[in-house]
């Protein structure tokens, strides 16, 4: 590493030999994830099928910075439909080794393979009946050859210039971690609806789990007037409800038209005669007819989209045979966070 020899010599802080030396840190790293694609082996593969057939859970384990991948596996894995946790390999051995039963697969990780915390349980955890699952660098590894199966996430050096620091290793365990926690996604036919039920508190969970009946505006709050009432009417009830429109329905409250503050432009654009001319009209005969309208059940992200495309702030809900249940404009969409 001539750049990385250089820069620790001259003790540069010039922006050329900086920069020079994180490139060629990236390069290394993604040459081992480019590398260990190119060795991905049928051992991927029944590693898989391993975690799929498993009666219990996945236990992820790891000590060190192999811990914190070990962390990370295990919060992918339980976030796409594999439930999962990790324990720490000391703590297991001194108490939490109770949390394994004999129905669940443990993911050992360690880049030498001789991790002395693991090895420490890791016989025991076999002797339970739990299967054995080990991320290392080395193939001939006592944690290898304790395995079940063997995933190999060896590297040809690390990124760190001394050849020491956990870099190339820690990524290229992360990036094989991922592929894992992916072909499981995959393979258990893991959906958009089924990752917003483990993450609700996030902005895909809002999209995915709230329907336009959980932000639409009901009862009082929701604005309307008969066919029959006048212009003056529906700027009154505009006013009250306070979401720039109204909607217009017949006897058996199906929904036949919206009035809007659009609409209320267009008309004052129209040259009327009298102040008594303009307070005769009614509101069927300036509203508009056919409105937009959306499904109480329906995702409100698609009352969103369907704003978007319409170039419309407003929408009407209705059941399935028009009858007028609920309101909501593009404000309700983005207090519950949708948009």
């Amino acid at each position: 590493m001539n750049v990385v020899k250089n820069l620790i010599s001259s003790a540069s802080l010039e922006d050329a030999p900086l920069i020079a030396l994180g490139r060629e840190v990236l390069q290394i790293e993604a040459a081992a994830i480019d590398n260990l694609q190119r060795n991905l082996d049928a051992q991927f593969a029944q590693a898989v099928r391993t975690i799929l057939a498993c009666q219990g859970r996945v236990v992820v384990s790891g000590i060190g910075k192999s811990g914190h991948i070990g962390r990370k596996l295990a919060a992918t894995l339980a976030s796409t439909g594999t439930p999962a946790f990790f324990v720490h390999p000391a703590e297991a051995s001194h108490g939490d080794l109770g949390m394994v039963t004999a129905q669940d697969v443990f993911i050992a990780i360690s880049n030498s393979g001789e991790s002395a915390e693991l090895m420490a349980i890791m016989p025991l955890i076999k002797r339970m009946g739990a299967t054995l699952i080990a991320m290392t660098g080395k193939p001939q590894s006592s944690m290898a050859q304790l395995a079940t199966v063997h995933l190999n996430a060896a590297v040809e050096k690390e990124a760190c210039p001394l050849n020491l620091a956990p870099t190339a290793s820690t990524t290229a365990a992360l990036a094989l971690g991922d592929a894992l926690a992916v072909a499981l996604l995959s393979a258990r036919g893991f959906r958009e609806e089924d990752f917003a039920r483990s993450h609700p508190g996030g902005a895909l969970g809002r999209r995915l789990l709230t329907h336009v009946r959980d932000v639409m505006r009901t009862g009082e709050a929701m604005p309307v007037v008969s066919q029959s009432a006048s212009l003056a009417d529906a700027l009154l009830e505009m006013s009250r409800k306070r979401m720039g429109m109204t909607a217009v329905v017949d006897a058996e409250q199906r929904v036949i038209g919206i009035f809007t503050d659009g609409d209320l432009r267009r008309v004052l654009a129209t040259p009327v005669t009298t102040a008594s001319e303009f307070h005769q009209l009614t509101i069927a005969a300036v509203m508009s007819a056919n409105p937009r309208t959306i499904g109480p059940d329906l995702l409100a992200d698609s009352a969103a989209q369907l704003m978007e495309q319409h170039h419309i702030t407003q929408l009407l809900v209705v059941n399935p045979q028009g009858v007028l249940v609920g309101a909501l404009n593009i404000h309700d969409l983005f207090h519950a966070k949708v948009v």
